[in-house]
């Protein structure tokens, strides 16, 4: 990607911009740090844990980028979300950029594999309860206490990430064994919940939208990560147009787009950044 001064890239520059990335210390959170932060803008990474958090923070500066820092927060717990805006705004005065990226996943490459309780008909309802609480009420709560700064300034860039399990079902024929056996379906709680998040993104960009704060949603593709069975591997990319999975770092052109000028006509929209597994 151009760099924030390289007249090739209008629109694009974060340049003098506060973005919170919430989710932060997980492998897309910090490929959204590393987004913004070359972008431009000064970037806060939160997460739940506090050491979590921190390691964000050195890792980027050790790469060069210095204009990141790190700030525990619950999302689930509106009054961390509280010291988290008053944190930022003592030393920046300003919050221009939200991503809403921390999320309940449950992943085939688990330790435990989800197997026993994966199936639908023994799925524990906390478990459901759960993924509600962190991945739609945290995206709200977010929302209702960082976004709202944006809105007493009329002006803002909220991007929460979706998936594309939020437009689609799982196609649970993917998680099975070469030998036809199977031990992880996905829940019914990441496709809910992240379909849930596409309709609170509709509902926040018509609510904000004389506020000058635009809300719109990024739904990734799965993504490579180490310890996935290649056989899962193999299965979901045979599923996908493009013949793979997506790399960490495929999503930041996407989420600049969104954080940026160069989308500023868009606002209640959801970008599906999928290798076309949704065109089918």
């Amino acid at each position: 990607m151009p760099t924030p001064n390289d007249p090739a890239a209008p629109g694009f520059s974060l340049a003098g911009r506060l973005a919170v990335v919430t989710g932060a210390a997980g492998l897309l959170g910090r490929e959204h740090c590393r987004a913004l932060a070359d972008a431009g803008a000064t970037v806060v990474a939160t997460d739940l844990d506090e050491v979590a958090c921190a390691d964000v923070e050195r890792q980027l500066k050790q790469e060069g980028r210095r204009a990141v820092r790190a700030f525990a927060a619950d999302i689930t717990d509106a009054a961390s979300l509280a010291r988290l805006r008053d944190a930022i705004l003592r030393t920046e005065d300003r919050l221009d950029i939200l991503v809403n990226n921390a999320a309940l996943n449950e992943r085939v490459e688990a330790p435990d594999g989800g197997a026993a309780d994966s199936r639908f008909e023994s799925f524990p309802v906390e478990c459901f309860r759960q993924m509600l609480d962190v991945n739609v009420t945290g995206t709200f709560l977010a929302c209702q206490i960082l976004g709202a700064e944006m809105s007493r300034r009329r002006t803002g860039s909220i991007i929460n990430i979706a998936s594309t399990y939020g437009h689609v079902a799982p196609d649970q024929r993917i998680y099975r064994r070469p030998d036809g056996s199977q031990t992880f379906w996905k829940s019914a709680g990441y496709p809910a919940s992240k379909g849930a998040v596409l309709a609170f993104t509709r509902f926040l960009a018509t609510y904000w939208a004389d506020r000058g704060v635009r809300v719109n949603s990024l739904s990734p593709g799965g993504v490579a990560s180490p310890g996935q069975d290649p056989h899962f591997v193999e299965a979901y990319s045979a599923r996908t147009p493009l013949g793979r999975m997506s790399q960490p770092n495929e999503y930041r052109g996407a989420l600049v787009f969104l954080a940026s000028d160069a989308s500023s006509y868009m606002t209640g929209a959801d970008l599906t950044v999928d290798g076309g597994w949704t065109t089918w």
